[in-house]
Formats: C-alpha cells, structure tokens, sequence
C-alpha cells in the first residue's frame, strides 16, 4: 500500500452523489426511484445554448484558450452582472472556471492552512467543510437555525472572527437551506466586517437568479467597501440546466486574481473552449428559458412544503430560494441516516439526510425539487405510507 498525504485523509465527499450512484443502481434493478436528492435542474439546457456549443465545435474551436477564459466571454460575464447586480466589475478580475466547485476549492486553498480558521455555513454545502479540513485550517461552523428561515444571524458571525480568520464562506440563496439572507442582515454583517480588514469573504451566489415571493438577490459585489476583498462564486449550472457542461465563472479582488489565475494555469489549464462559446450565447441569449424554470420551480416549491407539513412528524419552513426543502422530521422519532436509508430502500424516494451538510443539519432531511410536481406528489405519498408502516 502506497504512503498517501495524510491530508488526503482529511478530505470528505458530497453525499448527493453517492446517494445517486445507489438510486441508479436500484433503478438498473428493476425499482421505480423517485429521485429528490440530487441538486440539478431536471430541465434540458436551452436548445440556442447548446447549438451554440455544437457550431463552436463544427467552427474549429477544439483548442486551448486563455487560462482565465475566451475574452468574449469575461466580457459577457461583466456585462451581466452590471445587468442583474449594477456592479462595475472589469473582465479582467473574471476567471472561467470548470463549474462552481472549483472557486470554493481555490479560494480555500489560497487561504487555508494549519492556524488558519475558516467560516463556513452549517448546515452548508459540504464541500466547504471538506476542503477546509483538507488544508489543515480550523473549520469554524456559522449555524443556520430554522427559526429565522435558515438565515445566518449577523451579530453572531461578527462574534465567531478571530485574528486567526482568513475567510468567511456565505452562501444565499442556501443549498441545503433553501435560506435567502434578507438585506438587513447583509447590511449590518457588511458594517460589521470594516473591523475586521483582513478577513477575505467568499460570496456563493450560484443559486442567485432563483429567489421567490418578489424577494431580489443582494449581491455582496454592491457593498463597495468590501470590494477588494470580496471573491463571488457563479456560474451557469442551475440557473442555465448546465450542470454537466462544468461551467462557473469567479470575480476576485485585484489583488488575488493573479494567484486564482496561476492556480487555474496548474490545475485544468482551459475551460472547454466550445462550452465557453455556450456559456457566452446563454448570458447573450433570451432569457425566457430562466425565468420559465424558475417560476416551475416556485410551483413546486408551494406543492412540496404544504404536502411535507402534513406528513406526522414533519415541519418544513417555506424556502426562500435555491429548489431545495429543508424539513425538521425529529418528531418522527428516527435518526435522518437512518430515515434516508429506510426511505430510498423501502419507499423508493431519494433524499439527502440533513448530517450531510454539516452537525447541525441533524434532524433534517434535503428534498431536491427539481422533479416534476407529479413525482414529488408521488413521492410525498410513498413516504406517508412509510410513515404509517
């Protein structure tokens, strides 16, 4: 057996995946699976995009191009969040990255390692947590309570930054949440943070363009006084139904952009140059493709919690955005593991146990609704009977 880095030891997984993997494989078997773990939209990427990408190909693009992204495309980028944000960003302060993780993964790395503390969100993505550890900096949770929507409480971020805080991770609208920070809270953490100069924050804002109940996205690109230390996480994935063409796009601070950039030359070199021609014809396209999937998104999203706040030993607080439901289902009187398991093995429905996503998603349950509303409704039933068994 080989010696392996013992910080490869420390490196977790996401379990969507691995959830995935045995849903499909009890789907290869002969079950009827319900899927509403996995975090993609169930919508095809829009038909200009991906001509887009297949005349890129038949045109000749087959090649490298620059290490930070085709010029046309940081353009486009720049141009679009001016557009959604009325933010001034220079395309020469946008990466284009192979999906979102890569972001997270590079801005942790850059600032991650033994004495170090990061911030991250709990329950949270977990791949935040994962790579923290990877580093060998401290993981320090933000907990996100139900009791205020799965917002974080401002006060009580300010309170956990140390001298030893390199990084705060903030992630609204919120995977596995659903959560979307109200501007207020955004407000007082943005004045909070001028007394903390040195502490660089990570804004994942992947799920931007997916909010609800005419609430809008503030993004942390418009508080002009942490501009030189904000790094945003987007991308293409969900708002586009572009989740396997890896497509993510970063802005970073002048000053960190040359390190993101030598970090993206060591690790992929490029993006594929004809996903980038599609990725330019989606932010340069109709829109109509986003706002349709959207406005599905939010039907579903009132069919799955009024459905899950009837089922025995459910609650489940209305999502502000993302097409995520975060039920509490500790009143059923079993451990979300085990109800997981139980509920794919038996019930044929996927979902993402809440201990997924950090200690204080125990007692919770991730649904995806990114299924159709007759699937959904199908799986709610499969589950009562499960309950009632």
């Amino acid at each position: 057996m080989p010696q392996l880095a013992a910080g490869l030891s420390r490196l977790g997984t996401e379990t969507a995946f691995e959830v995935l993997a045995r849903a499909n494989a009890l789907a290869a078997a002969g079950r009827d699976i319900i899927n509403l773990g996995i975090g993609q939209p169930d919508f095809k990427t829009p038909t200009h995009i991906v001509e887009a990408g297949r005349k890129a190909l038949a045109d000749g693009h087959h090649g490298y191009t620059p290490a930070a992204g085709i010029p046309e495309l940081r353009e486009a980028v720049a141009a679009d969040l001016h557009r959604r944000h009325g933010v001034e960003v220079s395309p020469k302060n946008v990466l284009i990255v192979p999906g979102g993780k890569v972001t997270m993964f590079f801005a942790i790395l850059m600032l991650g390692e033994p004495g170090a503390e990061i911030m991250y969100p709990n329950p949270g993505f977990p791949i935040y947590e994962s790579v923290i550890n990877f580093t060998g900096a401290a993981a320090i949770p933000t907990p996100l309570y139900e009791t205020n929507g799965f917002s974080f409480n401002a006060d009580e971020v300010l309170a956990r930054i140390t001298p030893r805080t390199r990084l705060l991770i903030l992630n609204s609208p919120a995977n596995p949440t659903g959560g979307a920070v109200p501007k207020s809270e955004l407000d007082k953490l943005a004045a909070g943070l001028l007394e903390h100069p040195k502490v660089v924050i990570l804004s994942d804002e992947i799920y931007s363009q997916m909010l609800y109940d005419g609430r809008r996205h503030v993004s942390l690109l418009t508080y002009e006084a942490l501009r030189d230390r904000v790094i945003l996480l987007d991308g293409w994935s969900k708002t586009y139904a572009m989740t396997g063409w890896r497509m993510g796009f970063s802005v970073w601070p002048d000053q960190l952009f040359p390190h993101a950039e030598r970090l993206a030359v060591n690790c992929h070199s490029c993006v594929n140059a004809a996903a980038q021609y599609a990725g330019l014809a989606a932010l340069t396209g109709p829109q109509d493709s986003v706002h349709d999937m959207v406005r599905a998104f939010d039907q579903r999203r009132r069919v799955i919690v009024r459905a899950l706040n009837q089922l025995p030993g459910f609650r489940c607080v209305e999502p502000g955005g993302a097409f995520y439901a975060f039920p509490n289902i500790s009143e059923t009187g079993y451990d979300t593991r085990g109800f997981q398991q139980k509920l794919l093995e038996e019930a044929g429905v996927a979902t993402i146990a809440g201990t997924s996503f950090g200690k204080y998603g125990e007692g919770y349950l991730r649904f995806s609704y990114a299924n159709s509303t007759e699937n959904i409704e199908r799986a709610i039933e499969r589950i009562r009977r499960c309950l009632s068994a």
